[in-house]
């Protein structure tokens, strides 16, 4: 499996990255595991001008500095106190855009996995949700700010791969940023079991 380049992260369309990333696979070897799941689902976040991102209006905070960081970083914060979400940062230094990977089909450590559940078999609920992600990835606030070319962190792409359906809808639980809550940045392949139930499912429209 081919590494992603820096230069995929680099570009300055956070919504064409989200799409992008829909059939790539996130592997992590963490405390000495190897896991690899492929990516179903994502959001895109606009930075300074999307009032869904924590950084807009150039919010800089003691967790939100990594996202004007160099792209190609990971950005993961704790949600609830309990969910790691694990996101992309983008574009480059200084503007702050970032995905969030909302799910992923469980490709290799499916044991691993397992046991970072504590479930002895699998089902659809391993790597659907963004804190689903983490979890079945071992991805926790600590890699925040690990390189995406790294060993520990990487995504990658078969060097073929298969045509997908991709639908596209609003972002989920985002209904603080008022009208900016409607707009279509979540990507996701149609009718996979990871990506997540919820009704804008049914609305969704397709991009391919």
């Amino acid at each position: 499996m081919q590494k992603l380049p820096a230069d995929f992260y680099k570009r300055d369309d956070v919504v064409q990255i989200a799409k992008d990333l829909l059939g790539k696979y996130i592997v992590t070897n963490v405390d000495g595991a190897h896991t690899v799941g492929r990516i179903v689902e994502t959001e895109a976040y606009a930075g300074i001008i999307d009032k869904a991102s924590h950084a807009y209006n150039n919010r800089r905070t003691v967790r939100t500095e990594v996202m004007f960081g160099k792209p190609g970083i990971s950005y993961v914060y704790l949600c609830y106190g309990i969910h790691h979400l694990f996101n992309v940062v983008c574009n480059s230094e200084n503007i702050p855009d970032a995905v969030l990977i909302r799910g992923i089909e469980p490709v290799e450590g499916m044991r691993k996995m397992l046991h970072r559940f504590n479930k002895e078999k699998t089902d659809s609920s391993i790597g659907r949700g963004p804190g689903n992600v983490s979890k079945a990835l071992g991805i926790s606030v600590r890699h925040t700010g690990v390189s995406l070319q790294s060993k520990e962190i990487w995504l990658g792409e078969e060097s073929t791969t298969a045509g997908i359906s991709i639908l596209t809808s609003p972002r989920i639980g985002v209904d603080y940023a008022d009208d900016h809550a409607q707009w279509f940045y979540r990507f996701f392949i149609k009718d996979h079991l990871q990506v997540t139930k919820h009704p804008l499912n049914k609305t969704a429209v397709s991009t391919t």
